[in-house]
């Protein structure tokens, strides 16, 4: 058998093979689409619980469902600032807010949407050597916890994260529940996002 005559066989073999291929990928009339500059939208398995036109309860292209804020404590507070009676934990500086749901005159996150929030929180006590607790509040009612209690250490964070579930309209922040910040709180951080909507 010459060269030519295997060659021109392997060559209507492996396009014998490409044509059965093809009409088995094209077989339900789903060949890949190619969405490049286009809207996706993506829709659940339960349509009838969702109004009409509203994949999963938010806007890909206008990105009406990015949710996220980070704040931080950029200086030492005033012993004025924590004699309030709340003792809510105030940040003087904004990193990022996507969706303008945190409050910066009240350090408060306000949902926008019923959802499950991941919240996260790093406050510093410095030079002092009271224990303290810091508490995750949840329209008043504290959910998270963290401790700073070593009297060795010069510098101490209380730190915790987790996952909440929140209503449209319900407010996070954190208070200090017990001790006090005084010699400073700088570097001090709290940040969320929503993780899905419900």
């Amino acid at each position: 058998m010459s060269a030519a005559l295997m060659e021109g066989q392997f060559f209507a073999v492996m396009f014998a093979f490409f044509l059965a291929i093809r009409g088995t990928l094209s077989q339900n009339d789903t060949d890949p689409i190619v969405l490049e500059g286009k809207c996706l939208v993506v829709c659940d398995s339960t349509p009838a619980t969702e109004p009409a036109g509203t994949a999963l309860g938010m806007s890909v292209r206008s990105g009406t469902g990015k949710v996220a804020f980070s704040a931080i404590r950029n200086t030492n507070h005033e012993p004025s600032e924590m004699s309030n009676r709340t003792m809510t934990i105030y940040f003087d500086q904004i990193l990022v807010n996507v969706g303008n749901h945190f409050d910066p005159a009240r350090s408060m996150f306000i949902a926008p949407r019923k959802g499950i929030y991941s919240f996260n929180f790093h406050v510093v006590k410095v030079y002092n050597r009271q224990t303290i607790q810091v508490s995750l509040v949840l329209n008043g009612w504290p959910v998270i916890s963290a401790f700073a209690g070593d009297q060795d250490v010069t510098r101490e964070a209380a730190t915790n994260a987790g996952l909440i579930m929140m209503e449209k309209g319900d407010k996070a922040y954190l208070k200090l529940e017990r001790g006090n910040l005084m010699g400073g709180w700088k570097f001090s951080t709290f940040s969320g996002f929503l993780v899905f909507p419900l």
